[in-house]
């Protein structure tokens, strides 16, 4: 995840980084500074169309259609920023009903043997969960018509969950932790299933594809038209103009793309792999 001054402007406006929208839509950038200069060529000076000319209208089309397309690019951020916020509620409940887990065990164990190896795989939990949602197959579970492998292997958190859990009903059946006890210790415990069931749903259930072919199909359509009736009024200033409304329109889909799975390696998804080192680091420190 980026580290930043929130309170730099002048970083933010002037400072570049691999995960900026300006590098990656650069090519189409300039294809379509090309189209936008040659529709304006063709309209003022091989045409030499009139400022009566009906298409001029044309910019009315865009008055009309530039409110539903921000309502629908607003609506598709806010989706995918709610997606990744979630997923950081998540994690930040993995993060405390894992010390929680420890505190208790601590308390309760007496036996060095036993804590250390919940001391092991507490951590291991998270870390076999961040390794898990990392997996590019782990995103397409629920997609037809694929034959994946994770299909054919065991689920490594569940292996891990049920590790833990086999662990604390032989402490149970040795008499180390009482009936009670193991009810107060389940909370935590099932939390950590509830919390990967819950990230794998972020995972394997993205934007429905139609809602999000149409907004692209719309940015682009949009913005295509719009040479033909700024040209009158702009010139071949009709070509910057063009373009930046495009990088504007188009920077909103690539960022919405970009944290609407928060577990991926891009440059804003969640840092996972930090998270289950400090869980680590935690719950040795507690047990």
């Amino acid at each position: 995840m980026v580290s930043y001054n929130t309170k730099d402007w002048f970083t933010f406006i002037f400072r570049f980084h691999k995960a900026d929208t300006f590098r990656k839509l650069i090519p189409i950038m300039l294809a379509i500074g090309i189209y936008a200069g040659s529709v304006g060529y063709l309209e003022v000076e091989y045409w030499q169309l009139s400022d009566t000319n009906y298409i001029k209208n044309i910019t009315i089309m865009h008055g009309m259609l530039g409110f539903v397309i921000s309502l629908l690019l607003v609506f598709r951020t806010n989706t995918a920023y709610d997606r990744w916020w979630e997923g950081r509620k998540l994690w930040g409940a993995l993060v405390n009903n894992s010390r929680n887990f420890a505190i208790k065990l601590d308390v309760m164990l007496k036996d060095e043997n036993d804590k250390a190896f919940f001391r092991k795989m507490i951590p291991n939990y998270a870390s076999v969960l961040h390794i898990h949602l990392h997996d590019s197959d782990t995103g397409k579970q629920l997609f037809d018509n694929l034959d994946l492998k994770i299909d054919h292997q065991k689920h490594k958190p569940n292996q891990v969950a049920k590790l833990i859990f086999e662990k604390m009903n032989e402490l149970h059946l040795q008499g180390k932790i009482s009936g009670d006890q193991l009810i107060v210790l389940n909370n935590e415990f099932m939390s950590f299933t509830d919390i990967c069931g819950a990230c794998e749903r972020i995972k394997n259930t993205p934007i429905p594809y139609s809602y999000s072919a149409f907004i692209k199909k719309f940015v682009f359509f949009y913005v295509m038209t719009l040479p033909f009736g700024y040209a009158f009024s702009l010139g071949y200033y009709v070509v910057p103009v063009v373009v930046f409304i495009f990088y504007v329109l188009a920077s909103l889909e690539l960022i919405a793309e970009e944290i609407e799975d928060p577990f991926g390696d891009d440059e804003n998804d969640l840092p996972t792999r930090k998270i289950s080192e400090n869980i680590k680091r935690h719950v040795e420190e507690l047990i």
